[in-house]
């Protein structure tokens, strides 16, 4: 799957009239393709998070395109989008979000049963996957504990293996190392570019100037504006 965003803006109206519009995302073009890390860096408020989300199918684009394989993702209705999200996509918010009432690999599987016939191989299969990745990030033990249990640190682990685990073919991290030491940083990094080396296309939204060194492109987005990171 190769996913595109074709001169996609995002503005937002402060006052009346179109010339106090704010543009969180100026006209920008960029391609996601299957076995490359794209790293996305700048400041808070550069406008990298609402890029991911309209590239996501999770924030419509005010001007111009998103295109998966050269289909517009915005032309389908929130049923189909929703359904191709579930499918094909996976997310780790910025939010590090879980349920809290749920254990561990609850939260880990939530995704796989939303919409899709799971058979007995396939929910294995994203068990044993979740727990592999589960234990590479430390927190195999927790399995079982309940989400409201954990740490920051660990929500967030659980949101990269919850991401992973149905072996999508795009996947979004939004600051997927925030809360994590150096050692956790560097194996969830790993992770992510073993992701694009199994034919994912991963893209990466942080503030961590490592990140780069796993990039196969580099951006940086500044006041809504997207630049090559050299």
């Amino acid at each position: 799957m190769i996913l595109e965003a074709c001169s996609v803006e995002k503005w937002y109206l402060r006052g009346k009239g179109d010339s106090n519009r704010f543009f969180a995302v100026k006209s920008t073009d960029l391609k996601m393709a299957p076995g490359k890390v794209t790293v996305l860096t700048g400041r808070s408020g550069s406008g990298k998070t609402t890029l991911m989300n309209m590239m996501a199918g999770l924030l419509t684009p005010d001007g111009g395109k998103i295109l998966l394989d050269g289909k517009d993702l915005y032309a389908l209705n929130d049923v189909s989008l929703s359904q191709l999200r579930n499918g094909n996509f996976g997310m780790v918010p910025q939010s590090a979000d879980v349920l809290p009432c749920l254990t561990v690999m609850e939260n880990i599987l939530l995704p796989q049963g939303i919409y899709r016939n799971q058979t007995a191989d396939s929910d294995l299969q994203a068990e044993e996957l979740g727990l592999e990745l589960m234990n590479r990030m430390g927190i195999g033990h927790l399995a079982d504990a309940l989400a409201k249990e954990l740490s920051g640190g660990e929500r967030r682990r659980v949101c990269i293996a919850r991401a992973l685990a149905g072996r999508p073919k795009i996947i979004f991290a939004d600051e997927p190392t925030s809360d994590l030491d150096d050692e956790n940083t560097r194996i969830v990094l790993a992770i992510l570019r073993q992701a694009a080396d199994s034919d994912a296309a991963v893209m990466i939204v942080t503030h961590d100037t490592e990140a780069l060194e796993y990039a196969d492109e580099a951006y940086r987005m500044d006041g809504g504006h997207l630049s090559l990171n050299y």
